[in-house]
């Protein structure tokens, strides 16, 4: 299932929401503009849980503390599909989230999921030296407050199974229900693999998070007034 528009109206402009989308495919851009040295900066800004775990800069060195690239990761991609997956939820989930709870508010919700998807990946793995970057975590906190604040919320999706290929109008709760127990079961497939690849344990952190901060962060009174 691949959510395309939800039917949830907003209240205020989404500033962060767009501000946020803009950073990651400026920077993306950036990226791909760096040629040979795409790899090179994917290491140095790209999260190492090896390095936050030891201390160590392994290479290329950067002038921030090592525990700050879980910041600078957030906000790179290592691909098109990459950027266009992420960028996709978090113009469809996070503008309602934002409108939740406020623009500043939003920000730290955001950040705050991405440190704990990031930390989530971290303690799995603390020897990796392969570099996590996206912004999957984050949002993935978004998508957690979304089945909470919003379970019944329309999702325009699109279904494929095999040649059965329909758009149709979905509640949020089995969209984003279905799409956390695909990153259970992935995460499972992965358990005792090595080397790159998706960061299902990031998307789960992320998400738990999310569905535990929301209580702190939404306006009092978001429960009644969208269910």
């Amino acid at each position: 299932m691949i959510p395309l528009k939800d039917e949830n109206p907003t209240r205020i402009f989404p500033f962060v929401t767009i501000g946020v989308i803009a950073v990651n495919i400026l920077l993306f851009i950036y990226q791909l503009s760096l040629g040979p040295g795409y790899e090179r900066f994917i290491f140095a800004y790209g999260a190492l849980p090896y390095e936050i775990t030891h201390g160590v800069d392994i290479g290329p060195q950067v002038q921030i503390p090592l525990f700050f690239t879980i910041y600078t990761s957030m906000f790179m991609h290592g691909g098109f599909m990459h950027i266009i997956g992420n960028m996709l939820y978090l113009w469809i989930f996070g503008n309602n989230i934002e409108d939740s709870m406020g623009h500043i508010r939003f920000i730290f919700f955001y950040l705050i999921c991405g440190t704990a998807a990031s930390l989530a990946h971290i303690f799995a793995n603390p020897n990796s030296k392969i570099p996590m970057v996206g912004a999957s975590g984050a949002i993935s906190g978004i998508l957690g407050a979304y089945i909470l604040l919003f379970p019944h919320a329309r999702i325009l999706t699109l279904v494929m199974m095999g040649f059965f290929v329909r758009i149709i109008k979905v509640p949020a709760v089995i969209v984003l229900g279905f799409w956390i127990v695909l990153q259970f079961l992935n995460s499972a497939a992965a358990f005792s693999s090595e080397g790159g690849g998706v960061a299902w344990l990031a998307h789960i952190g992320g998400f738990f998070a999310g569905l535990l901060l929301i209580n702190f962060f939404k306006k009092p009174y978001e429960f009644s007034q969208y269910q």
